[in-house]
């Protein structure tokens, strides 16, 4: 059994009506004697947090107004119960309206009581599942990079479409546990000409995401790692890079579509991705030059050390990546929307003016998408085609194929 509890809302003109008044306490009498739950009035708003379930009763038209100013106090979900008296029914829609298009969820409780009372039923489970469901964490070292100025995202929708809870964690915590530890570097694992010291500096950051990770029980991360230049003189591509081979999603710029597009490609595909942007697009050809400073090792069966492109220290990555088809891929921050494109990787580069990594897909279809309406600078790219299936998964969570 449990506790429901109703707040009225009523127009100004019926605030003394008795009728009104009576109708009321039938129906919430009605409500009790048909169900095990306890449906009790309330008059101050928060008290509809001190039950199992809260609910609106619209009481009469012209209500409106007072729910608006009350949204405004109030995050939702938005029961509204109605007996339909009063014009209570029309008011409840006109309210529904309003909230569909500011984007808050609701719905309207209204018919037989049998009706209500197994609608509320399942609402009490619904809450009960989610409050006891296990969501996936996903660690957000330090905010979005500043210039991924499109990327602000809706923690609870995401928490809604994905059982995903972002992770809200600091770069001091990460810089606290790279000064605690000083591992030796395994130099069977990373035979390398290249400067030692950067070397060392680098794996020492891997360490420190992974003591951030177990002490967080994080399934993924996105991490600001540009913070990391200026505060102890060494970069994350390294570090991301040895997380992303052993199948644990790690995103750079603190990009959080980015690391949901990777995230979502490593459940639905079982796939590591390489996170790049694009640096030269050629629309009538169809080929896209990507390049990024790290991937995962995994993706590639050679590779070689270099600076970070943009800061020219610490540790980056060319990888030479495999002639072989791919799928490209990439979430909206709102995430409502996706891009999906399947295409071939035809050669790997190393040019000096660009982040370590480059390479050149030629795709199957139109790349306007990226000139027009693109999502993103980030786009995830995994090897296969495998653009159904993420397309058959995206719109069955309600995403829709950006145009």
């Amino acid at each position: 059994m449990a506790n429901v509890n109703v707040y009225t809302i009523r127009s100004i003109l019926s605030d003394r009506s008795e009728v009104v008044n009576s109708t009321t306490v039938s129906f919430i009498e009605e409500l009790n004697k048909n169900s095990s739950h306890t449906f009790t009035l309330v008059d101050e708003l928060e008290k509809l947090d001190d039950a199992d379930l809260g609910l609106y009763l619209v009481e009469t038209g012209g209500s409106e107004e007072k729910f608006k100013l009350l949204s405004e106090k109030k995050e939702g979900p938005y029961y509204l119960l109605t007996n339909g008296l009063n014009n209570s029914l029309a008011a409840s829609l006109e309210i529904l309206s309003y909230l569909k298009k500011i984007g808050r969820q609701g719905e309207v409780l209204h018919g037989s009581i049998s009706y209500i009372v197994k609608r509320v039923d399942e609402l009490i489970n619904e809450l009960i599942t989610k409050n006891t469901k296990k969501y996936y964490r996903l660690g957000v070292i330090g905010k979005p990079s500043d210039w991924l100025i499109s990327c602000e995202v809706n923690p609870e929708r995401i928490k809604e479409l994905f059982d995903v809870e972002l992770v809200d964690l600091t770069t001091q915590e990460l810089i606290f546990n790279y000064c605690s530890i000083n591992p030796k570097l395994p130099e069977d694992r990373l035979k390398a000409s290249y400067n030692k010291e950067e070397l060392n500096k680098a794996y020492r950051v891997y360490k420190a995401l992974k003591q951030l990770i177990k002490d967080h029980q994080l399934d993924a991360i996105t991490l600001r790692c540009f913070d990391l230049i200026s505060a102890i003189k060494t970069t994350a591509c390294l570090g991301l890079a040895l997380l992303n081979e052993k199948g644990f999603v790690a995103s750079c710029e603190g990009d959080i579509p980015a690391m949901m597009t990777a995230f979502l490609i490593n459940k639905v595909l079982n796939k590591p991705a390489f996170q790049a942007n694009p640096c030269q697009i050629n629309l009538e050809e169809k080929k896209i030059l990507f390049a990024h400073c790290t991937l995962p090792l995994n993706m590639v069966d050679t590779y070689q050390f270099d600076t970070h492109f943009e800061s020219g220290i610490g540790v980056g990555i060319h990888g030479e990546l495999h002639l072989e088809d791919v799928t490209v891929a990439r979430l909206s921050s709102d995430m409502k929307y996706f891009y999906v494109g399947e295409g071939k990787i035809i050669r790997n580069q190393f040019e000096r003016n660009l982040c370590r990594t480059q390479i050149e897909i030629q795709f199957d279809d139109d790349i306007s998408y990226f000139l027009k309406n693109p999502l993103g600078n980030h786009h995830l790219i995994c090897y296969g085609h495998s653009k159904g299936e993420l397309i058959k998964y995206l719109t069955e969570k309600g995403l829709k194929e950006v145009d």
